[in-house]
């Protein structure tokens, strides 16, 4: 009985939290513009931030992420590229860093019940609408520029309302669970003092 209920507290423990998403139809020049914004290239390396406001955003980071990565190297990277995609998209870096927690616990290959995938949990059906169909969910960088540009597109809809944004983004619009969710994980471990 014990080793029953240890198995389903780790299965529980590993479910993502990753929503219905549906495909809702967008304009031609929402299209545009949204394929305009995942097409170019990232960097791998910070260009907002002076050297020592990035350094210190890495080390408070990379400090709290090591026990869901633990390889520095692999952590340094993927909260370099967390940074730089998040700010391209003109969002909060850990408000990022709190959907990929809740949504797939920083996991590259996390696949949903609905089938969204990485990190972010992104639909497949995104790549058919904005992208190229060479784009791999499962990549680092496709995975976080499209989640990011997603996310900013909901939150541009719906006017700056990050509640109703995240809400779209996981296909849960009018339910607080997610919303909550997201804000809890962002307050508890994300938010620098």
């Amino acid at each position: 009985m014990r080793n029953l209920v240890l198995i389903i507290f780790l299965l529980k423990s590993c479910l993502i939290y990753a929503g219905a998403q549906i495909y809702e139809p967008l304009s031609a020049s929402t299209r545009t513009v949204l394929q305009k914004a995942i097409s170019d290239q990232a960097i791998a390396q910070f260009v907002t931030l002076p050297d020592k406001e990035s350094r210190r955003w890495l080390v408070a980071m990379s400090e709290r992420m090591e026990k869901y990565m633990p390889d520095q190297n692999e952590r340094e990277g993927f909260l370099t590229t967390v940074h730089y995609e998040a700010t391209r998209a003109g969002l909060d870096s850990q408000l990022v860093l709190s959907i990929i927690h809740v949504e797939s616990r920083f996991r590259k290959y996390a696949i949903s019940s609905a089938g969204a995938r990485g990190y972010m949990q992104i639909m497949p059906f995104w790549v058919d609408t904005i992208g190229s169909k060479e784009h791999n969910l499962f990549h680092l960088r496709v995975n976080l520029r499209y989640g990011c540009t997603i996310f900013r597109h909901y939150l541009d809809l719906e006017k700056g309302d990050y509640f109703r944004a995240l809400g779209r983004y996981n296909g849960s619009l009018g339910s607080a669970t997610y919303p909550d969710m997201v804000f809890s994980a962002w307050q508890k471990n994300w938010l620098l003092p």
